[in-house]
């Protein structure tokens, strides 16, 4: 039988795991970040400089010819353009930062539904408080990877984002009425899923799917409610010394 002191350590060890697990996603977010924000300085800029110079040899030709093949490399160089702006918004989720998380959830859900005319069903709370800053990531790359996949892989018609809190627990529905398919089998081809269940556990969440073939899909995701303390004690400085104040 192992001892004591080894079963100690085996528990501390096991402890532990959550912690690394977080951290590592966090230095994976700022690797993230760092990447988007080197294509927007240097790639986006480049790509913008040469879009410009494009217009002004397409103002000055005269050749109907090479117009129509200018104004064809315009309009490749305007999706490359989309393309990388949609890169840059999945590797570093600027709008959470600056919308907050319900409207990045919503404008995530209406943009996708924009480009690809799948008819979006958003049931969101007006706002959701104090989250701890790693569970609002979280939740949101969780988003993101499912309405991915539903682009990539369902060809629905409908999908439908749904967020619910109560005084302990964040759940998460993703569901559509694509093609649905087979769970075994998604394991193989990947789908998203298996980052979206490791940042789910990093944070003491949950990840279950229910999927068949032609039935659609449903993703679940669930956390424990995590309050962001920082930005939770600031709040509460700031409100008690505007009541000193008064």
């Amino acid at each position: 039988m192992p001892s004591k002191s080894a079963s100690k350590s085996l528990v501390n060890e096991a402890a532990e795991i959550p912690e690394l697990s977080r951290q590592l996603l966090q230095a994976q977010e700022e690797e993230r970040g760092r990447i988007s924000r080197e294509l927007h300085d240097e790639t986006g800029q480049a790509l913008m400089v040469l879009r410009f110079h494009l217009e002004m040899l397409l103002s000055e030709t005269r050749s109907q010819e090479q117009k129509s093949k200018m104004q064809e490399s315009l309009n490749l160089l305007d999706r490359a353009i989309e393309g990388l702006r949609r890169t840059i918004a999945r590797l570093s989720p600027r709008v959470l930062k600056e919308l907050g998380l319900i409207a990045a959830i919503r404008r995530q859900a209406q943009l996708l539904a924009k480009r690809t005319g799948i008819q979006p069903h958003l049931d969101l709370p007006h706002e959701v408080g104090t989250l701890d800053h790693d569970l609002e990531v979280a939740l949101y790359r969780s988003v993101q990877e499912a309405l991915h996949n539903v682009v990539k892989h369902a060809h629905a018609k409908s999908f439908t984002v749904r967020l619910t809190i109560t005084s302990s627990r964040i759940n998460l529905l993703v569901e559509d009425d694509g093609v649905g398919f087979v769970l075994r089998a998604s394991r193989k081809k990947g789908f998203g899923l298996t980052g979206m269940r490791e940042r789910a556990a990093a944070l003491g969440g949950s990840v279950s799917v229910r999927s068949r073939p032609a039935k659609g899909t449903r993703i679940r995701v669930a956390f424990p409610f995590l309050q962001d303390t920082k930005r939770t004690s600031g709040a509460s400085a700031r409100a008690l010394a505007h009541g000193n104040a008064a």
